[in-house]
């Protein structure tokens, strides 16, 4: 991967708003029906960490986490373009989110995607995340799946 950057910013960077209204219409077609209900949850007004990754310097993917509780970072807002897809970008973004998580002390990582998105599902599952009871607002949400990773500040290794 020739050339890939990742930078700490957080939701007040242009090319984090750019990306993220590309996934907003993504999700929109994807979650058809049910897109006004997560999109109440997806906010990025005011998330502190946010990683954007650049190819060539060219934004290209985002993520950011942000406290779920005082032990828990929940992971939001990851996309990678179309056009950078199943190039391993979403997984480095994840690490920097991780380690992000870890240096403000943070036991886990925590996530909830849904089911009209195996392709994260998947990339989730393959970095160590292990699929969970649906947590908060998404209790009895069927589309939702939330999902969870130890980090090593985790007290339950």
């Amino acid at each position: 991967m020739s050339d890939l950057t990742l930078i700490r910013t957080n939701s007040n960077n242009a090319d984090f708003i750019q990306l993220v209204a590309l996934l907003d219409k993504d999700l929109a077609v994807r979650d058809g029906d049910e897109h006004a209900f997560y999109a109440q949850f997806n906010k990025v007004d005011s998330i502190k960490r946010v990683v954007v990754a650049y190819q060539n310097g060219m934004p290209v993917a985002c993520g950011a986490i942000k406290p779920l509780s005082e032990t828990a970072a929940e992971v939001k807002r990851m996309f990678v373009h179309p056009d950078y897809r199943k190039k391993g970008i979403a997984a480095k973004i994840l690490t920097e989110l991780e380690a992000w998580a870890t240096e403000l002390t943070f036991e886990e990582c925590v996530l909830e995607t849904g089911r009209k998105q195996p392709e994260a599902i998947a990339l989730y599952q393959k970095v160590g995340y292990l699929v969970t009871p649906n947590y908060g607002q998404y209790i009895g949400v069927d589309n939702s799946v939330c999902m969870a990773k130890p980090l090593p500040n985790s007290t339950s290794k």
